[in-house]
């Protein structure tokens, strides 16, 4: 998926009847918004498109469906021209992940493709496991990923059954914690650096273990320095009306957000 689109925006929202703001609400800006589980990262931008009249838009980072949390979403140029560098930042996740059973896409929207039984473990063994992914590390990015190759992204080759196998990238776990335990599920907080597959490390984490796992849920908690507690409620941008008076009650200015970014050496 594309981190910018320039597609135009909606004229009319059939679900809510009302048109959306016929002029652009402000040059550039930056949004920090709390995506609830279902829509894509996608629709959340073409959202905050509509409620704000301003077709240059894009996001820094993409979360799945499934998942929930921090997405920033960049408005006008002068702001889409940070995204790199707000990608740059570490991330902190927390994440479900089910033990015993692994798919095709190391998450819960994938095929199974094995499952075993899940012996109990002790609180001592798990958390000896998570201490074995700190640090640097290579990851192979997973083959239902937005990585491109030849200009399409990993997942337009793996849904019609070709395999494109990436090379390892190195990346960073900063801190692994053992939140909470279930029968067959572990509750996980991870910061870690920029491309970091969390639904990787799930996979890696119950292939450590003997049963395999799966991701189940995940949510964005944090992006370099900007928090999810900081948001607009995703869910607010579903009426455009609405949505402009959240976004701009809560807009990050250009030269605001440059000076909480690391300075380049």
């Amino acid at each position: 998926m594309d981190l910018l689109s320039e597609m135009p925006a909606a004229t009319t929202d059939a679900s809510v009847g009302k048109p959306p703001p016929v002029e652009p609400a402000l040059e550039a800006g930056i949004f920090l918004v709390d995506k609830p589980v279902g829509p894509s990262s996608f629709r959340m931008v073409q959202l905050v498109r509509r409620a704000l009249s301003i077709k240059k838009v894009g996001h820094a980072g993409t979360l799945d469906p499934f998942a929930s949390g921090l997405l920033i979403i960049c408005v006008g140029r002068p702001a889409t021209r940070l995204i790199s560098q707000f990608m740059d930042g570490s991330k902190r996740y927390e994440a479900v992940l089910r033990l015993g059973i692994e798919t095709t896409t190391q998450d819960l929207e994938g095929e199974v493709v094995a499952q075993k039984e899940v012996e109990v473990f002790s609180r001592e063994t798990l958390e000896h496991c998570l201490t074995g992914f700190l640090g640097e590390q290579m990851q192979t990015p997973p083959q239902y990923s937005a990585l491109k190759h030849k200009g399409k992204p990993l997942y337009h080759y793996a849904r019609r059954g070709i395999i494109i196998e990436k090379a390892p990238r190195p990346v960073t776990i900063f801190r692994l914690a053992l939140l909470e335990t279930g029968p067959d599920t572990l509750r996980i907080m991870v910061d870690c650096s920029k491309g970091t597959y969390i639904r990787t490390l799930a996979a890696d984490i119950g292939r450590t273990l003997g049963c395999g796992a799966h991701l189940i849920a995940l949510r964005r908690l944090q992006s370099g320095p900007f928090a999810v507690d900081n948001a607009v409620d995703g869910t607010l941008l579903q009426d455009p009306v609405l949505a402009r008076d959240e976004l701009l009650s809560k807009v990050l200015t250009v030269e605001q957000v440059l000076a909480l970014l690391p300075r380049p050496e």
